[in-house]
């Protein structure tokens, strides 16, 4: 079953992955030995937001996310999302094989 949060439903895995984000989120906070208040006014926002985040609350806006990130000096890992795109490689490459001929040379 989908985890609900004011109207917001999400698949298990979404969820079991934001929750997880939240609490490697946490992990770098307490490492840098930065509090929830410091975080917030460092991110620009309300300590409640912060612990929304470490709890993996799916309603927080990525902006922030990528705020806190900025405060932890971790703003570069965002480039990561979404990079090594297999799936969609491997459906072009497919494309590719059954429609596309190379252009005939003169």
């Amino acid at each position: 079953m989908a985890k609900a949060t004011k109207g917001i439903f999400l698949p298990r895995k979404v969820a079991a992955n934001l929750k997880l984000t939240g609490e490697q989120i946490k992990l770098a906070r307490l490492r840098r030995d930065i509090s929830i208040a410091q975080m917030a006014e460092r991110a620009s926002c309300s300590p409640l937001t912060i612990m929304r985040i470490e709890k993996g609350a799916p309603t927080v806006a990525i902006g922030i996310y990528l705020r806190v990130l900025y405060a932890l000096g971790l703003d570069e890992d965002i480039l990561l999302l979404a990079k090594n795109d297999e799936l969609g490689r491997s459906l072009q490459d497919i494309d590719m094989v059954q429609h596309k001929r190379a252009s005939k040379k003169s």
